[in-house]
């Protein structure tokens, strides 16, 4: 992850110490919603950075109805934010709800929240509308002293935002997700590499790429990274990286030759 300011460390170890004891009173007493969103707000100021009167909104008006809270940096609406009861556990339809919300205003971004949990959604604009939990924080659960979950608070801190560090975080954990993992495994040149090696422990056993790939595809691989839309997706994004890389190879001569099987 990106390294945390320091100014901005201090800010999110100090807000965990004040603000876990009165999550777990909170808790205790079993407040409302209403109540809730009061500590979500202050929590948004004193642990993430923004500004109580220019960033953030309450009541957000969605074509008849509100979403609790929402983000504006310079103006622009980023995210959506869908407050529970402390008391009330984080359940799908609320994701739905807030995802609706979103996917009506065009926002890429939702957080869920009861004040103790923390769940960041990444909005996917597709048909139908889709979405990913990016960041799952249990916000008691927190070691302030540990780095990693200082490092995690700083993602949906104001200034985490506006370095884009979420995004590039999601970024990653696509990059390395079982589906893309699944897709390159699949990819020619790792099915190559494969049979290659197989071959060299059987020298004697003719090996096709297409019995590589099938024992692969069947046998090794987990159904659920093969199937779906975020399997379809990882493909898709592999396809086109591939893509990118052999209109960069021909349109460069160094790399033309640099891409030559040797002769050697």
């Amino acid at each position: 992850m990106t390294n945390v300011p320091k100014r901005v460390a201090e800010r999110i170890v100090a807000g965990v110490k004040r603000y876990q004891p009165i999550l777990a009173s909170a808790k205790s007493r079993d407040i409302g919603e209403a109540d809730t969103v009061t500590i979500v707000k202050d929590m948004l100021s004193d642990v993430f950075g923004y500004d109580k009167y220019s960033d953030l909104t309450s009541e957000y008006a969605i074509r008849g109805t509100y979403c609790d809270l929402a983000t504006k940096i310079d103006g622009v609406l980023q995210t959506l934010i869908e407050v529970k009861a402390i008391g009330l556990d984080l359940k799908d339809q609320h994701v739905k709800q807030a995802v609706d919300y979103a996917a009506n205003q065009g926002v890429d971004w939702v957080l869920l929240t009861n004040g103790l949990q923390w769940r960041v959604y990444h909005v996917i604009f597709a048909k139908p509308i889709n979405h990913e939990l990016i960041v799952d924080i249990d916000f008691c659960a927190l070691n302030s002293r540990t780095q990693s979950d200082i490092e995690t608070l700083f993602l949906w801190c104001k200034e985490g935002w506006q370095k884009s560090v979420l995004g590039a975080y999601r970024d990653q954990k696509q990059a390395l997700s079982r589906f893309m993992i699944a897709a390159v495994l699949q990819s020619e040149p790792i099915i190559s590499v494969m049979r290659r090696e197989l071959r060299r422990i059987s020298p004697d056993i003719r090996i096709e790429a297409a019995e590589v790939e099938a024992v692969l595809v069947n046998e090794v691989l987990k159904r659920d990274v093969l199937e779906g839309d975020q399997a379809k997706d990882a493909a898709k994004k592999l396809a086109r990286a591939v893509q990118k890389r052999l209109r960069e190879v021909k349109n460069d001569p160094v790399s033309v030759e640099a891409a030559a099987p040797s002769t050697v």
